[in-house]
């Protein structure tokens, strides 16, 4: 059960479009991009599960994409609030685009029925009115950013009406928010500004806390959280998280310890909250959560507003039960000008500026723009939300095991298969509860087949296989002559490993950092990259060659235990032999 879950981060693309968007989804998420020489790098093939590698750069991408406009024909885009250039420039080049910014319900409703695609950002509520309006013209929303509370995805499917979100682009940006709204209050640097410009010195006044030492709690390990653990772990804090749906290796790969909701309430000197808005979730933080917390805690809210009842926080305040909190979002944006809350002495506030850094801003209009774009055109973005990802039976796991099939017991395998096909791609969290729901909701079954093999049932499974089909592969040396994938894995030692991708036998630690290049088979190749990454200081702790026949195809894999410089992996990309090559953080 160990090794499904790093397998289902290894290898692969979206499911299972062509378009730009499809590789936009993974662009952003802080990986280097694939290279290749030959052309195309990516064919139509069997692929197994989502990884974090981007694909080509965004220039490319938005002229492949733009060269498929004609002057005819050439759809209609509405966008409702500021989009980044860079996503406004490719949607042009494509389509029609309406810039019309801060309509009233009753504006979009007269507008949307005139438009193909719409695209919004957290302001907008596209509700069932809104889809109503369109009359059935309206074939994609989409959604700048992460979350879709404001889009009625119900309506939206009803309507045929597609949606797509930007998951990944502003993740960094939305953790070093957290970061800089926890340190902000710690000591009492907005409050100490206002106080120096308006003509006072008190030193006195606002002295704060250290955060060495602290105890964090993070409310929702997934993207953000992760990346707001691993800056709170680089100040010295003690991290402790709470996510049900979070996997435990994933949280103690980076030193978290996943605990109870209570658990983390009641111990937690500083929480920082980074969890959907749901019917689950809504007012979560109310009176009762504020009492069973620890005596002058501290609370950072970057996510959504109405996970946190506001009277409650306001009267947890005044008692004192909360020392200080620091708010980037509110219930209603913007709050009412007289609100208590905003204005208290030991509240920090900035109006919903996670996702604000010029980088992400531009990143995500990418993003969105190129899921926009493909869904206009007919194909399937892997960030659709309300969408079959892959067409059905296409994904297939099998188990080699000695045990009967009726005594082996793959839930935990098959959803953690899911995890891998879904998350990366997603806002969405995967576990045993939920899998085989959220599996359904996206359109994705699963079938699974046990190859009985001879030996000791002591051992539950010998390997697993993953097939996927109809999908883009990032790592074109994944797909096999016949254009089927067959990904295999094991546990070694207690360490899950891959051993086959596409028709190349290999033997990989799936932990730390790995580079795969694919190369012709060849005399000096391990010699080459092994001087360039010395050269680099890049330390190499294993490494591992399959090929297909001598002098033929060969799959080098590199265990490094850190990761390589753009430099050193262009470098590498450089050798004459090398074919294609990515950097995976596992």
């Amino acid at each position: 059960m160990a090794l499904a879950a790093p397998l289902c981060h290894l290898l692969a693309a979206p499911p299972p479009s062509t378009s730009a968007a499809a590789d936009a989804a993974h662009d952003h998420a802080g990986a280097l991009a694939p290279h290749s020489r030959a052309s195309p790098l990516r064919r139509r093939g069997r692929l197994f599960l989502a990884c974090r590698v981007p694909a080509a750069a965004p220039s490319a991408r938005g002229r492949g994409v733009a060269a498929a406009a004609t002057a005819a024909g050439r759809p209609t885009v509405l966008v409702t609030e500021k989009l980044g250039d860079a996503g406004l420039e490719l949607l042009r080049r494509f389509a029609n685009v309406d810039c019309a910014y801060e309509l009233t319900a009753e504006e979009l409703r007269a507008k949307v029925s005139l438009v193909d695609a719409l695209v919004v950002r957290s302001a907008t509520r596209v509700t069932r009115e809104v889809f109503e309006a369109a009359r059935g013209r309206l074939r994609v929303v989409g959604r700048a950013g992460v979350g879709i509370d404001n889009v009625d995805l119900q309506a939206a499917t009803e309507a045929g009406c597609l949606v797509v979100n930007a998951p990944t682009a502003n993740t960094v940006a939305a953790a070093e928010h957290a970061i800089a709204l926890l340190a902000a209050m710690a000591r009492n640097v907005a409050q100490a500004d206002a106080s120096l410009k308006a003509g006072k010195w008190q030193r006195n006044k606002y002295v704060g806390v250290s955060l060495v030492g602290k105890t964090l709690a993070i409310m929702g390990f997934g993207k953000v959280g992760s990346e707001v653990a691993r800056r709170a772990k680089g100040l010295g804090m003690d991290i402790i998280a709470h996510d049900p749906y979070a996997p435990v290796d994933r949280a103690r790969a980076i030193g978290v310890d996943l605990v109870s909701f209570d658990e983390a309430i009641s111990t937690a000197d500083f929480i920082s909250l980074h969890m959907p808005l749901t019917p689950s979730t809504a007012k979560l933080f109310d009176d009762e959560t504020f009492a069973n917390m620890k005596k002058g805690v501290r609370i950072i809210n970057v996510a959504r507003g109405g996970v946190v009842d506001e009277d409650a926080l306001l009267r947890a305040l005044d008692n004192g039960t909360v020392s200080q909190a620091a708010l980037d979002v509110f219930t209603e944006e913007p709050p009412p000008k007289d609100s208590k809350l905003v204005h208290h002495e030991h509240v920090t506030v900035t109006p919903h500026l996670g996702a604000s850094t010029s980088e992400a801003q531009e990143g995500v209009a990418l993003e969105i723009a190129e899921a926009v774009l493909g869904a206009l055109k007919g194909e399937l973005a892997a960030t659709a939300v309300n969408a079959p990802m892959v067409p059905a039976e296409e994904v297939k796991i099998g188990y080699s095991s000695s045990r009967d099939p009726d005594d082996l017991d793959t839930r935990v395998l098959r959803a953690m298969v899911t995890k891998g096909i879904i998350e990366p791609i997603s806002s969405a969290f995967v576990n045993i509860v939920n899998a085989d729901y959220v599996a359904k909701q996206r359109g994705l079954r699963i079938s699974e087949e046990r190859i009985l093999l001879d030996g000791s049932p002591e051992i539950p499974i010998d390997s697993i296989q993953v097939h996927l089909a109809n999908v883009e592969s990032k790592f074109a040396g994944a797909l096999s002559d016949e254009g089927d994938i067959r990904v295999e894995g094991e546990v070694k030692d207690g360490k899950p490993h891959l051993t086959l991708v596409g028709p190349f036998s290999v033997d990989v630690s799936l932990e730390g950092n790995l580079i795969l290049c694919r190369q012709v088979d060849q005399p000096g190749i391990i010699g080459k990259v092994g001087s360039i990454l010395g050269k680099m200081n890049v330390n190499v702790n294993f490494m591992s060659v399959g090929r297909t026949a001598p002098g033929k195809q060969a799959i080098m894999a590199i265990g490094v235990d850190e990761e390589p410089e753009k430099e050193a992996l262009k470098l590498i990309g450089d050798i004459p032999s090398v074919e294609e090559f990515v950097f995976i953080k596992l």
